[in-house]
C-alpha cells in the first residue's frame, strides 16, 4: 500500500463541521472530520501509513497523551464523542479498490444505531477520576497502646532486634486498623458518590503511596452540572475523616464508559 493510504481513527462523533479545526494529534498531525454519508455521524482522523505506531515506552506514552489531548479538545467542542483506543487504523483495500474512507464509512454505517444511541446517552456527561486513601497511623492509637508504642520508639532498653520486631508489629496493627476503617469508609463513600453520579466503575489506583491504605479508586460518569456536587461529597468525607487523602481528576471524555462502543475495525493496527 502507498504512504498515507490509511486513516488513524481517534473518535466517532456527531458531524459538526469545524469541530476539528486547528486540532493536531500524534506528532503534530493535522486532524480532520470524515463525514459518514447517509448518517449524521463523522470520524475524527488523520491520514496515515497502513502501519501501527511503534516506539519505546516513553514515545508511546507521549503519543497516547497527544491522542488524549486531541480527543478532549474536540469533545469540549461537541459535548459528546466515542473515543477509540490507541493505534486504530482503517486501511484501503487494494483488492476491492475501496479507499480507507469508503471502508470507514461502511464500518460506521453498519453500527449507526448503536453509535448514535451511545452518543445521545453520553451527551453532556463527563468522566471524573476519584482516588481516596487513608493515611495509616494519622489518627494514632490511644491509652495503653499509645504509651507502649512511645516506649518502643524510644527503645526502652531493648535490643535492636527486639525494637525491629516491635516496629513491625506496630506497622501491622496500623495496617489492620486502617484496613478495617477503609472498608467502612468505602461503603459509605461509594453510596454518597452514586447519589450524585450516574455510574461508577471501580479502577485500580493510578499510584500507590507508602503508608496509605486504599479506600476507593473509581471512574464516575457525571453530568457536567453535577461536578461541583461530587466535589462537595469528597469535601464532606475529608472533613469527617481528616486522615483521608483524596485525588480528584477531570473532567475528561467518558473513556471508562464506552466499553460497549462499536467494535473497532478488524485491522485494529492495519497490516
Amino acid at each position: 500500500m502507498t504512504e498515507d493510504s490509511a486513516l488513524y481513527v481517534y473518535a466517532l462523533l456527531p458531524d459538526r463541521p469545524g469541530a476539528a479545526d486547528g486540532v493536531t494529534g500524534l506528532d503534530g498531525r493535522r486532524l480532520r472530520l470524515v463525514p459518514v454519508v447517509g448518517t449524521a455521524l463523522a470520524a475524527l482522523v488523520h491520514d496515515a501509513a497502513p502501519e501501527p505506531f511503534q516506539g519505546d515506552d516513553d514515545q508511546v506514552r507521549r503519543w497516547v497523551a497527544e491522542q488524549s489531548e486531541a480527543v478532549t479538545t474536540v469533545w469540549e467542542r461537541t459535548g459528546t464523542l466515542l473515543p477509540m483506543t490507541f493505534n486504530v487504523l482503517v486501511a484501503a483495500d487494494t483488492a476491492s479498490g475501496r479507499s480507507a474512507e469508503q471502508r470507514l464509512g461502511d464500518w460506521v454505517r453498519d453500527q449507526r444505531d448503536e453509535v448514535t444511541g451511545q452518543l445521545d446517552a453520553l451527551a453532556g456527561r463527563c468522566e471524573l477520576r476519584v482516588e481516596v486513601a487513608l493515611e495509616r497511623g494519622a489518627g494514632g492509637e490511644t491509652g495503653a497502646q499509645a504509651t507502649a508504642d512511645t516506649r518502643e520508639s524510644e527503645g526502652d532498653g531493648r535490643s535492636p532486634g527486639m525494637r525491629r520486631l516491635l516496629a513491625k508489629q506496630r506497622e501491622q496493627r496500623e495496617k489492620n486498623t486502617a484496613g478495617q476503617l477503609a472498608d467502612t469508609l468505602h461503603a459509605g463513600l461509594r453510596r454518597q458518590l452514586l447519589s450524585v453520579a450516574e455510574d461508577l466503575r471501580d479502577r485500580g489506583p493510578a499510584q500507590r503511596t507508602a503508608g496509605e491504605t486504599a479506600v476507593l479508586s473509581a471512574a464516575l460518569l457525571v453530568r457536567r452540572e453535577d461536578i461541583d456536587a461530587v466535589g462537595a461529597v469528597l469535601s464532606e468525607a475529608r472533613a469527617g475523616e481528616p486522615a483521608l487523602r483524596i485525588r480528584f481528576l477531570g473532567p475528561w471524555p467518558p473513556y471508562s464508559f464506552t466499553e460497549t462502543r462499536p467494535h473497532e475495525p478488524a485491522e485494529r493496527a492495519a497490516r
